[in-house]
């Protein structure tokens, strides 16, 4: 295996698979204060030279984490076919047959049964913008809970009507805008503000109760943490889908309270006693850089990190993967170029995994973003055949301080795409006078069409 390359007569030497794939990173503030990124453009152009030429096999045969050690390599590693037919393809042979004319969806997804989480990673690293826009739609992968999620020419969106105290009149308030444009086929999505069983429970039930009232053909979720959300289903609390945070290593996930052992039993109690008619009942949330702010990266980058979550997310056939990368802030993704720039690689990422992928453009007030950026990432994802973002009142979610797609980005970008809603929830908005062919009514944002 080579590990060294001479660029401008300089030698470049890489310690390992690992290394290389660090130092092949487009450049994120989170690998370099973990210190393993590449130090110059030419040190990351060299290694990308090198991963070119790397053979599966040998990503194949150096997980970032040793099997042995982490319950995430092992999950990956165990649910694989690999292919003897691209066993000895180099990365860069792999980076051309994804992005040439025969290679389509069914082809694409029968391939992605059999590579690691490490091999998507590396071919993402060889791909610029628009070849990760154009690998992105050639993939659309679906998925039901109540509704049926990624169908082509829809796009969904999860309504977040978060409150800082947990206000059951402010939250209901939120809902009702969030429907009125349109939001919300995806999941009615709260993140509690308390994490108690009790508080939990009355969010669940008031959503669900709101839910059967209106005939609204959709998901409820309260993202409490995992455990919270299988004592509130053991009580009885009515939940569609069961949410929890993931990532790419174990000790990051021992972190988050989360092991495979919790995930099988959340999922198993779901099945059993959910509200859904499945089979898909389960939401994770990821995102480029938690295993560094968790000091839990073991030397590996963010990206590839990401790429092993999604490895890890399919094992449980999820309705919903979302991705948040930028809400963590500068310290991982300095700005709006390294906020875009991860947003496009883990939509594909998590589509080579065959995941029901969505995106959450995120950003913090301290980062060096703002609107424009976020507005370029939502749009750019879209244009890549994302599944679903979030709808955020505003667009400042004001209890867990950070900035997202408002109720009326949704609209515009189904707008801009001639992408419609979730088929049962148009029928549904057409019932309520909300939207008609396709567009909004006068009575978008309307909320006493619920009185």
């Amino acid at each position: 295996m080579k590990l060294s390359c001479v660029i401008r007569k300089q030698h470049y030497q890489f310690s390992s698979v690992k290394d290389v794939l660090a130092k092949a990173s487009e450049e994120k503030s989170g690998d370099q204060m973990s210190r393993i990124g590449a130090q110059s453009a030419l040190e990351r152009m060299a290694a990308k030279v090198v991963l070119s030429e790397m053979l599966l096999s040998d990503i194949y045969e150096n997980p970032v984490i040793a099997y042995e050690d982490d319950e995430v390599t092992r999950i990956i590693y165990d649910d694989l076919n690999l292919s003897v037919e691209i066993k000895h393809w180099t990365v860069g042979e792999l980076r051309d047959y994804i992005l040439s004319r025969k290679a389509r969806m069914p082809e694409l997804t029968r391939l992605s049964r059999g590579l690691t989480s490490e091999m998507i990673a590396a071919v993402a690293k060889l791909m610029s913008s628009i070849d990760l826009v154009m690998a992105s739609q050639k993939m659309r992968y679906q998925a039901y809970c109540n509704t049926l999620i990624g169908e082509p020419g829809r796009l969904a969106f999860r309504c977040q009507p978060n409150h800082p105290i947990d206000d059951p009149e402010g939250i209901l308030a939120s809902i009702k805008e969030g429907l009125s444009y349109g939001s919300g086929d995806a999941v009615i999505g709260i993140n509690p503000n308390n994490d108690s069983v009790e508080s939990v429970t009355k969010l669940l039930v008031m959503s669900h109760e709101f839910i059967q009232r209106w005939q609204i053909p959709t998901q409820n979720c309260v993202l409490a943490h995992i455990t919270t959300q299988m004592q509130a289903l053991r009580n009885g609390a009515p939940i569609s889908l069961m949410f929890q945070s993931l990532a790419g290593s174990q000790k990051a996930n021992e972190a988050f309270g989360v092991s495979k052992e919790i995930l099988d039993e959340g999922m198993e109690l779901m099945l059993r006693y959910g509200t859904a008619t499945g089979p898909n009942v389960m939401y994770f949330e990821t995102g480029q850089g938690s295993e560094v702010s968790l000091d839990s990266h073991e030397g590996v980058d963010m990206q590839t990190l990401e790429s092993r979550t999604y490895g890890f997310c399919r094992h449980w056939k999820p309705f919903m993967v979302n991705n948040v990368s930028g809400f963590i802030g500068p310290e991982t993704l300095y700005d709006g170029r390294q906020m875009i720039r991860a947003d496009l690689e883990d939509l594909f990422m998590g589509k080579m995994h065959g995941l029901p992928m969505g995106i959450a453009p995120t950003y913090t007030n301290h980062m060096y973003a703002d609107q424009n950026d976020q507005e370029i990432a939502g749009m750019l994802t879209a244009l890549a055949g994302a599944n679903f973002y979030m709808g955020v009142p505003g667009g400042d979610d004001v209890m867990l301080s950070y900035q997202d797609t408002s109720y009326h980005d949704d609209a515009s970008l189904r707008e801009i795409l001639g992408l419609r809603p979730l088929r049962e929830f148009e029928q549904w908005l057409e019932k309520m006078g909300i939207m008609e062919d396709g567009r909004l009514t006068e009575y978008a944002g309307d909320l006493t069409i619920f009185d």
